[in-house]
């Protein structure tokens, strides 16, 4: 990707420097995002793009952010890009899946494809064509800026041995992982991040899916529930730039390339530093909190999970026609790619471990 933001950046450039005054004029968009900036990792992304976008386009593209503090309304930057009241949002699509189910697809679908497989999936199978038409409607474009790769199952005070254990467990697990569960007998609880520890302490909620290492250590999860499972609910989880169409339309065409390649930057920025820091404090992890227990769940839960989840899959496919084209164009990307995945990562990882 380095290699291909270069070579745009030679041609950005050079289209800025024989540009007409005309052309030299400053565009200053808003932004509201989803997170604060005091996040970590997802926290940096939008003053990435910020940065990227500006230096790209020599200061003629100027972003200024708002964040909650500021907007009051993380989970209505979806409305607020429709409306044009921002000409931009940078969020996780799945909160919208209110809205429309469909958002969910791609941000993460349990059981689906990974970051490799979503993202070759978008800009070479098919994806791109399908989000552009789906989100047309919406008066926007969406583009991937990040994600945070495969996140973990959970932080779990007591151990689950079969989908028995699922019955009545009451879990924090936000969108379609939520749904997941719940079929299967969980009780879905939605307790706001600052309360999310004395929740777990005090037993008003027995488990509490988040993000990984990165997002969850700093939050204490650790302290009160020593089981730490493996994902099956966001085996990526992407983010996005939404663009409001007329803000976008009025961009000169080198800006509006520009606006893209530094969505791509910033992403490959959050995707690499969440991979370094999940890294950096794994290792650290197992000697700082040797009470943590890393678990995966057992087959007949996966399996349960997975059939619950294919259930309301083809559901929602049955009332959905652009629903099911989705859903089938990633399903049949996932095909081929996992068995590549299978045969180059997967089996260097297992041929060569020491």
């Amino acid at each position: 990707m380095r290699k291909f933001l270069a070579t745009f950046l030679a041609f950005a450039t050079a289209a800025t420097l024989f540009a007409s005054d005309n052309d030299k004029k400053v565009y200053r968009l808003k932004l509201a995002t989803s997170y604060e900036n005091t996040m970590p990792v997802l926290g940096d992304v939008v003053a990435d793009f910020k940065k990227y976008a500006d230096e790209l386009s020599g200061g003629r593209l100027q972003i200024r952010i708002d964040t909650p503090t500021k907007h009051k309304a993380p989970f209505e930057v979806f409305d607020f890009v429709k409306a044009g009241q921002y000409d931009l949002a940078y969020t996780a699509l799945y909160y919208f899946k209110g809205k429309d189910p469909k958002t969910m697809l791609w941000t993460a679908v349990p059981f689906g494809m990974n970051t490799p497989e979503q993202h070759a999936w978008f800009y070479y199978g098919g994806g791109k064509e399908l989000s552009d038409k789906m989100f047309a409607q919406y008066n926007m474009k969406s583009i991937p800026m990040g994600s945070t790769g495969i996140q973990m199952g959970g932080w779990f005070r007591k151990e689950v041995n079969s989908l028995a254990d699922l019955q009545g467990l009451k879990v924090r697990i936000p969108g379609f992982g939520g749904e997941v569960m719940s079929k299967l007998g969980a009780s879905i609880n939605t307790i706001p991040t600052g309360e999310l520890y004395m929740a777990l302490e005090m037993g008003t909620i027995d488990a509490v899916e988040w993000v990984s290492p990165v997002y969850d250590m700093s939050l204490g999860f650790g302290k009160v529930a020593k089981y730490y499972y493996t994902g099956w609910q966001e085996p990526t989880a992407d983010t996005h730039l939404l663009v409001n169409n007329k803000s976008y339309e009025k961009l000169p065409k080198d800006l509006q390339l520009i606006l893209e390649a530094a969505a791509r930057m910033a992403g490959e920025d959050m995707l690499n530093k969440g991979f370094y820091e999940n890294s950096r404090i794994w290792s650290q992890m197992k000697t700082q909190n040797p009470n943590i227990e890393v678990k995966s769940f057992p087959k007949d839960v996966v399996d349960g999970l997975r059939k619950a989840t294919n259930e309301i899959l083809d559901a929602e496919a049955a009332k959905d026609p652009m629903f099911k084209e989705i859903l089938e164009s990633q399903r049949a990307f996932q095909k081929i790619g996992r068995e590549w995945y299978k045969i180059s990562d997967f089996a260097y990882i297992q041929n060569t471990a020491e």
